[in-house]
């Protein structure tokens, strides 16, 4: 038999980062919030290899929507990075960051949540209309709400059922792959590196180590698809294939042997189409999706859930009614639009400077190097130009 909870304000369907963030700081500031995952125990996430790292900026974000303590206290802190680029050191960046597995940082933001706020359920179906909302659980409890939340991440199911489609950006943009370096964080000789690619036409991004607690995690970004025999020999030896992907590697780390499982991410990039319905807003990767390479995937779900939490529902609910026109408000936000737009800008302009052979787009990859080039004169003297000369006769990359 149906039953009908008590009624709230805000329903969020989906509890990630956004979700949970978004759920959190509503709930504190007063909101009625049911936060409802199909996967939900309390303080659980299910094993998904998704954002493990984020800087400053990224924590300023958490920070405001209070949840700056719970994630200090789940991470592993750096506060410098060896950028290596063409195989050589070209400087040690002061960088502060903070590294764990997604779902650590899922279940610290949950743990961190008021309590009672976490409903288990799978959401079968959605009634939206311009004043109230209702979400039917697959066991028949009914969640009313004046405004539904969709933070389902790439899931598309519950878009359908609104009427909403994804439209493909780029399919298969890129490819994110983790794992584990076998030797303890204290055999190597940095606290964190960014890796760059040693050449142009290889496909590979970058490769990033950083610590999670004792061990030295490695997220390899590169432009490949995940049916490739590459990515199958890479799965097979990592070792061997990171060694002929970056030749030079070595020489900043003497040890490559890798110890458990190799993840493996195919990354799409796509965005919603006909979101304007009646008492329902899309939010991070359900709305837009990002590509890890130029870092902007968690800082931009991030500002969906800070704009959202601080603006538009206080706003919306002191008002009668939730209409299409009224959620509006939120797609056309400039921070929101300006933080969309420059995600995507940012992975379609990285994926060009690595694997387009057009003029322009060999002019801006040695534009960039210079530009480089110069600020390490600068900031190093004549003994960065004697050290600096002979690599301008490498490949121009990206």
């Amino acid at each position: 038999m149906e039953s009908v909870l008590d009624r709230h304000d805000v329903a969020v369907v989906g509890a990630g980062l956004a979700g949970s963030c978004l759920a959190g700081a509503l709930a504190r500031a007063g909101t009625r919030v049911a936060l409802i995952d199909a996967q939900a125990e309390r303080g659980e996430a299910r094993r998904d290899f998704r954002a493990e790292k984020f800087g400053a900026d990224q924590m300023a974000l958490f920070e405001g929507l209070g949840f700056g303590p719970a994630l200090a206290a789940c991470t592993t802190a750096t506060e410098e990075v060896a950028v290596v680029r063409y195989g050589r050191l070209a400087y040690r960046e002061a960088a502060r960051e903070w590294g764990a597995p997604y779902p650590v940082l899922v279940g610290a933001v949950r743990d961190a949540l008021p309590k009672g706020l976490l409903i288990p359920g799978r959401v079968a179906e959605l009634e939206l209309g311009p004043d109230r909302q209702v979400v039917t659980l697959g066991d028949g409890r009914r969640i009313e709400a004046r405004l539904v939340v969709l933070a389902t991440g790439l899931g598309q199911a519950l878009l359908a059922k609104a009427g909403i489609a994804k439209r493909p950006l780029r399919p298969r943009h890129s490819l994110a792959v983790g794992f584990d370096m076998a030797a303890s964080r204290s055999c190597f000789p940095f606290p964190a590196m960014t890796y760059f690619s040693e050449r142009f036409g290889g496909r590979d991004a970058y490769l990033t180590l950083f610590p999670i607690g004792d061990v030295m995690r490695a997220n390899l970004f590169c432009y490949r698809d995940p049916g490739e025999p590459w990515v199958a020999a890479l799965r097979r030896d990592p070792e061997a294939a990171l060694r002929a992907m970056m030749p030079r590697l070595s020489r900043h780390c003497p040890d490559l042997s890798v110890a458990g499982p190799v993840e493996v991410r195919p990354i799409d990039l796509a965005r919603a189409e006909g979101v304007g319905r009646d008492g329902l807003v899309l939010i991070g990767d359900a709305f837009q999706t990002a590509c890890p390479i130029p870092g902007t995937g968690i800082g931009k779900l991030l500002t969906d859930a800070d704009r959202l939490a601080r603006v538009h529902v206080p706003a919306w609910l002191a008002t009668p009614g939730m209409s299409r026109g009224k959620i509006a408000a939120f797609y056309d936000d400039p921070v929101k639009q300006a933080c969309d737009a420059r995600s995507l800008r940012a992975s379609l302009y990285a994926r060009g400077l690595a694997v387009e052979t057009g003029a322009l787009w060999r002019a801006r990859r040695l534009r960039n190097r210079l530009a480089r080039t110069a600020l390490r004169l600068v900031k190093d003297g004549p003994r960065a130009a004697a050290s600096l000369a002979p690599g301008l006769l490498l490949p121009i990359g990206s």
